[in-house]
Parts: C-alpha cells; structure tokens; sequence
C-alpha cells in the first residue's frame, strides 16, 4: 500500500490553514521551515489574470531520490505505507552534508531550520495521528475541503489519477504520491 495525498487547486484560496496546523502539530517554530508549504502562481496581466495556490507538502514519492542521495541513511521509506521518514538523529546536518536530500527532492521537500548545521526535518504525513486512523492536520485543517490524505488506491477511485497543477510537475523518476484536480485558467 502506498498513502498519499489529493489537493484539488480550483478550491484552494491560499489560506495557508494547513501550513500553520502542520507547524502547531509538529511544534514547528515560526520562521522559514515549513513542512507544508503553500507556493503562489500568478499569469497574466489586468485584466486578464489568473492566480493559482498549491499546497506542497512530502509527497512520499514512490521513489523517494533524498533516500538515495542521504549519506548517512537517515531518510527511509516505511514498507507497509510507503510514508518517507527522516530520522534526524543519523542526519548529518545541513552543513556537513551540503544538503543533498533537498537539492535532490524535486519539490523541496526536506526542511532545516535557521540555526547552524540543522538537521533535516519533512511532513511525516502526521504518523502519529495516522496510528490513529486520522488524517494529517493539514487535512483536517482545511476550510474548503481542498486536501485529502489516504491509500493512493482509494484516492484514485474517488478523485481520478490527475497528475497536473498549476506549479506541479509530476516527476516520473520520483513517482509523487498525489493526486491533483488543477485550477482552470478560464
């Protein structure tokens, strides 16, 4: 089995709700590290514009390359689920290492704090909440329904196989664990 994630873009309004539970959750401390992330897109011209959010957390890519390019074996992807998890015990540290897994992650997964040589840290798909039978807080987080979290299986049935966004490109080498339902410019 393989968990992953479904963002639908045409009802995200960018609210970052789910970047600020995943912090609370996880006691992330306010600043540039953020396991989920909501990047902004913006075409056009007045008044022909158009604005599109994605939110972007690990997609626990089915062949996570920050694995392979982790000199310490510190990032793992769990059998059973598939969840990508880094043990920030082995990791070296951004310095030490030169932060191979973020130069690596095609979507900038892997995250450090500010202070010197941080470890890496990344959405872990709420593990412990997921222990539970609940979805990550930043699902649960969500005013407009815009994520869903569960088996890639079921996600497919209930939402399709949508592999494009507005700001997403589907890597076929990493294989990202998420299905998308994109924003429509017209």
């Amino acid at each position: 089995m393989q968990m992953g994630f479904y963002f639908d873009q045409s009802r995200c309004t960018g609210c970052c709700a789910c970047q600020v539970a995943c912090k609370d959750w996880h006691d992330v401390p306010a600043g540039d590290e953020k396991w989920m992330r909501v990047l902004y897109s913006e075409k056009g011209r007045f008044p022909n514009v158009f604005v599109a959010y994605l939110a972007s957390a690990c997609w626990h890519c089915a062949a996570p390359i920050c694995a392979d390019a982790c000199p310490a074996d510190a990032i793992s992807k769990r059998e059973n689920d598939g969840i990508v998890l880094v043990d920030p015990e082995k990791c070296l540290g951004k310095d030490d290492c030169g932060a191979k897994c973020l130069k690596a992650c095609p979507y900038d997964a892997p995250q450090f704090g500010p202070e010197e040589n941080a470890r890496m840290h990344k959405c872990n798909f709420c593990e412990d909440r997921l222990a539970e039978n609940k979805v990550p807080n930043c699902v649960e987080a969500c005013p407009v329904r815009a994520l869903d979290a569960g088996p890639m299986e079921e996600l497919e049935t209930k939402y399709g196989t949508g592999r494009t966004a507005e700001a997403f490109t589907w890597s076929k080498r990493t294989r990202p664990s998420v299905i998308l339902k994109a924003k429509s410019a017209e």
